[in-house]
């Protein structure tokens, strides 16, 4: 994935799904989610065991999203481990066939999965490995 290609999404789409955003501050997944809401990304948290952080309502997973919320999806940032990876692309896939969204899926620094990745470049989704978001805006000249 090439810089332009990484400024393009950061520039282009607004709103986040971020996957295993955590409810503790000194998490990462809080951390990069806080930055990126107070550059003016708009955060929807998944995590099963929080109701809300940073103040939006969090959901158990993708396809729990309400329809109206999940329609404006545009990235999803994925907070786990590489081998559970699978099963939440298969989720964004999903949201993809019903609403034409998300057009990305991130996974974070650390996070690497092949079979995941090539599932959703399959089904039309942009792929991204290994990388943070929070790093790569703050690249953004």
């Amino acid at each position: 994935m090439s810089q332009n290609q990484i400024k393009e999404i950061l520039n282009k789409y607004k709103v986040i799904a971020v996957i295993g955003l955590s409810k503790e501050p000194d998490k990462d997944s809080h951390k990069v989610s806080a930055y990126l809401k107070q550059q003016g990304y708009r955060i929807i948290p998944v995590n099963p065991f929080a109701d809300v952080v940073l103040g939006e309502k969090s959901y158990p997973n993708l396809l729990d999203i309400p329809p109206e919320l999940a329609k404006t999806v545009e990235v999803v940032n994925i907070f786990r481990r590489s081998e559970d990876v699978t099963p939440i692309v298969e989720q964004a896939i999903k949201l993809r066939k019903l609403y034409g969204r998300p057009m990305v899926v991130w996974m974070q620094i650390g996070i690497v999965n092949e079979i995941a990745a090539e599932m959703a470049s399959r089904a039309g989704l942009v792929d991204v490995m290994d990388k943070c978001l929070m790093v790569e805006h703050r690249r953004l000249p």
